[in-house]
């Protein structure tokens, strides 16, 4: 599957229920590992409470580094710094990278992203647990093109 950003993120930017400002520090950003035999992607998913319990391995930290910056004149970027993510023991293979607003709650933190060619991807966890560095594109997170 390619990368999608969930429209229900979208959605709620364009109607205003979601206004966030990502690139600041009062904002939690976070990005989850996925196990993507245990999560099928949906155009309807808006929540990390869609995504199962079982398949989040793996949460980074808040995000470091967040900017919104326009690009190419009318094209906007979100990019943050590369990050690491730290998983247990005994972990399945982890495929996919969802980004996701935390609000602290997983049934109103807000999905923005799926990815799975991101750099570390997929990861398989030694027995012990490991880290995997995440290493994100030079064209950041998502970047929103005019067409």
């Amino acid at each position: 599957m390619s990368n999608k950003i969930y429209p229900k993120f979208l959605e709620a930017r364009l109607k205003g229920t979601s206004t966030e400002d990502l690139s600041s520090a009062g904002v939690n950003v976070k990005a989850v590992l996925v196990d993507a035999a245990a999560y099928t992607y949906s155009p309807a998913h808006e929540f990390l409470s869609d995504i199962p319990g079982g398949a989040r391995i793996a949460t980074s930290g808040n995000l470091t580094g967040k900017t919104v910056t326009i690009v190419n004149t009318d094209d906007v970027r979100f990019d943050c710094d590369d990050f690491d993510i730290t998983v247990g023991a005994s972990q399945p293979t982890c495929e996919e990278l969802v980004y996701f607003i935390d609000s602290g709650a997983a049934g109103t933190s807000r999905l923005i992203k799926r990815t799975d060619t991101t750099g570390g991807l997929p990861y398989t966890p030694p027995t012990g647990g490991g880290t995997v560095a995440i290493r994100v594109n030079a064209s950041g997170i998502l970047e929103l093109q005019v067409a």
